[in-house]
Formats: structure tokens, C-alpha cells, sequence
């Protein structure tokens, strides 16, 4: 009887996991001003919309949006997505969010402005579906105008038209201008410039020390009068006592001339 032999099981490589690398080994700008204007505009929108969960601010991050092919991806200077969730990100992957970016800006140099004018251009547009693209050259070199944005219409930019000196944007609620040939984001509600959240913090430390200073100054007037009160009741109660002692003393005349009368 032949021995019976166990069948051979054949081991298949298992798929490899794909890698979606967190660098592309670019920096993160190519100047001290680009990078500087970057930083600052995402923390103004991270601060500005701080109190809204669904909210996610970030640029300089890979983003992903072929799955399975770590070649597609875009870093955006700055972007804005609506409805997902607040959160740290090593990157962000497009299938994984079933979101993209509501809102762009991308900081335009020698290196990228004719990148950001086609290719991003046409990637945001179509692919990822972005509502607002805004392109700014802080060196005034190479965008005219150096502020230039875009709003989809029916899967096609439309630029948009400025009102005053300013980009409306939609998405934000908020207008992209110039502040001393910097790129700001301005409040049409409150009609002032959204502050950094440092220069938020000064403001917040020179109104309390302006408050403290009119506490202090309040309540030394308080103290003055209460002092300048103690004094009148002091030079009452002298005056008082004068004219208790001047009555004394004319009724001790008084009192003499009848004794002498008499």
C-alpha cells in the first residue's frame, strides 16, 4: 500500500502595502518670504476657524489622489477643506477623506508660477475639483497681477472679479487683498484685517493692560475723592468745633456782662 503523502501548499507572495511617502524631498519654499507668508496664512485660517470642528487647514502636505499610484499626488501651498474631521495629517489621501480641497492658494515664484498657471491649474480643476484656486507672487515678478483667483463654474475656472482692491472669497466668507504689499485675508463683517494670532495676542495683552490702566486710574479718582470727602468732613467737624467754642465764649461774656449789670 502506497504511503499517502500530504499535498504541498504553495505560499503566494502577499501584495505589498503601497508606500505613500510624506516627502517629496522639495523644500518646504523656495524663499524666507514665500515660506513666511505660507506659515502665516494657515495659521490665520486655523485660528479663524478654530471653533469648527469640520474644518481642516493645512498646506505643504502631500496630498494623494490616485489610490494605489503614490506618483499622483499635489502639496498645496495652503488648503482649506470643509466637512472632515479637525485633525493631525502625515498626509492626505483622497479616497481615505472622500473629500478634497474647497479652497487653494498657491505661492507663485520663478520656479512654480507657470507650473501653478497650467498644470495645478488643471489638476485643481478637474481632478480634485477644487472651488477656489488663488495664485499670489509675493515678489510681483511673474503673476500680472500678482493676485489672481479662480472660481469653478460647472468644472471650469472662472476668474474672479475684485471688489474694491480685494478677491471675494465664497468658500472663506472672507476677501484676499494686499496690506502693505502683503498678502492679508480681510473680514467684510467686521471690516477689519484678520489678525495673526499672535498679533491677536498683543492686541488681547495691550487691551488688558489699557483696561488695567483705566482700573487703576479709576480707582485712584475713587480714592482722591474719598480723601478729598475725609478732608470736607475733617474741616466740618473743625469748623464745627470753632464755632461751638466761639459760642461757648459769647454766652461766658454774656453770662459776665449781666453778672456786672446786676
Amino acid at each position: 500500500m502506497a504511503q499517502k503523502t500530504s499535498p504541498k501548499i504553495r505560499f503566494l507572495p502577499t501584495e505589498q502595502a503601497v508606500i505613500y511617502p510624506e516627502s517629496d524631498g522639495e523644500p518646504m519654499a523656495e524663499t524666507d518670504t514665500h515660506r513666511d507668508l505660507m506659515v502665516d496664512l494657515i495659521d490665520i485660517l486655523r485660528n479663524h476657524f478654530k471653533d469648527r470642528p469640520d474644518v481642516y487647514v493645512s498646506g505643504n502636505l502631500l496630498l494623494y489622489y490616485e489610490e494605489g499610484n503614490p506618483r499622483k499626488s499635489v502639496a498645496p501651498d495652503v488648503f482649506m477643506v470643509f466637512g472632515v474631521e479637525k485633525k493631525p495629517r502625515r498626509t492626505y489621501l483622497l479616497w481615505e477623506e472622500r473629500k478634497g480641497p474647497d479652497f487653494v492658494i498657491e505661492l507663485s515664484s520663478k520656479k512654480t508660477y507657470r507650473k501653478d498657471l497650467k498644470e495645478k491649474k488643471d489638476l485643481y480643476a478637474r481632478i480634485l475639483g477644487v472651488k477656489e484656486y488663488y495664485l499670489y507672487d509675493p515678489d510681483g515678478q511673474y503673476l500680472q497681477p500678482s493676485l489672481q483667483g479662480y472660481r469653478l463654474v460647472d468644472g471650469i475656472y472662472s476668474p474672479i472679479q475684485t471688489v474694491g482692491n480685494r478677491l471675494p472669497s465664497q468658500t472663506l466668507g472672507l476677501e484676499l487683498g494686499e496690506e502693505t504689499g502683503v498678502l492679508r485675508l480681510y473680514d467684510p463683517l467686521t471690516k477689519n484685517w484678520v489678525l495673526k494670532p499672535v498679533e491677536q495676542a498683543e492686541v488681547k495683552a495691550q487691551q488688558a493692560e489699557a483696561k488695567a490702566q483705566q482700573e487703576a486710574k479709576a480707582r485712584r479718582q475713587a480714592e482722591t475723592r474719598a480723601q478729598q470727602a475725609e478732608e470736607r468732613v475733617q474741616q466740618e467737624a473743625l469748623a464745627r468745633r470753632q464755632a461751638e467754642a466761639e459760642l461757648i465764649q459769647l454766652r461766658a461774656l454774656l453770662n459776665q456782662t449781666r453778672t456786672t449789670n446786676e
